[in-house]
């Protein structure tokens, strides 16, 4: 257990994710005003490089995450690099729309109970096209009329996509405890936080919401 909590940040759990994330939203803003694909990459490297790594053979063996993330299915949410966060120290949890979907709930009553994980962060992200469709009124094949159901529910009236997406991150964050026993139990006794939030993909910025 040792060698896998060698990355575990020593102060809050939440403190040192937006400690992550203002490191490389600073990093994507200056990967922004480059032309060359390579010197963007070369620089967010770098970022990633300055970062701790858990021994990979201890990795093999078990894991030791300190935060876990509920976020969406997209090509442009690449948790780790967000957080500044190398192998083993995120559990991840992903579906479009973050909503809290049945085996994803079951997903994170695993990470709390058997991996005493501290925090949930429930993230949901500009352009997220699980909340457009939900807003939206062209039909939707049966799948995606069930997957946005829960993402109609949280949703006002009046609400626009960014509105609408950070709507959907609160209420998903309040079902993972009303429809979890486990989890619901974990955050009265204290061992546990749920915090929602928000991507903001241009900026590369994370706000708790």
């Amino acid at each position: 257990m040792e060698r896998l909590a060698v990355c575990s940040p020593h102060d809050d759990p939440l403190q040192a994710l937006q400690a992550g994330n203002a490191r490389f939203a600073a990093a994507w803003s200056r990967a922004a005003q480059e032309q060359d694909p390579q010197l963007r990459m070369t620089l967010l490297q770098a970022l990633l490089g300055e970062h701790c790594q858990v021994d990979p053979k201890a990795l093999a063996k078990g894991q030791h995450p300190w935060a876990a993330v509920l976020t969406c299915a997209d090509s442009r949410i690449p948790v780790e690099w967000i957080f500044c966060a190398g192998a083993g120290e995120l559990f991840g949890v992903r579906s479009a729309g973050n909503t809290a979907f049945n085996e994803g709930v079951a997903s994170l009553e695993y990470a709390v109970e058997l991996l005493q994980v501290p925090l949930i962060l429930v993230m949901g992200h500009s352009g997220c096209g699980a909340v457009t469709a939900a807003l939206g009124k062209d039909p939707l094949t049966p799948l995606l009329e069930e997957l946005v159901t829960p993402i109609r529910a949280a949703l006002e009236p009046r609400d626009d996509l960014p509105r609408g997406i950070q709507h959907n991150a609160v209420y998903a964050a309040a079902q993972l405890s009303e429809r979890s026993a486990v989890l619901q139990q974990a955050v009265a006794e204290g061992r546990l936080k749920i915090q929602p939030s928000y991507f903001d993909i241009a900026s590369g910025a994370v706000t708790l919401l």
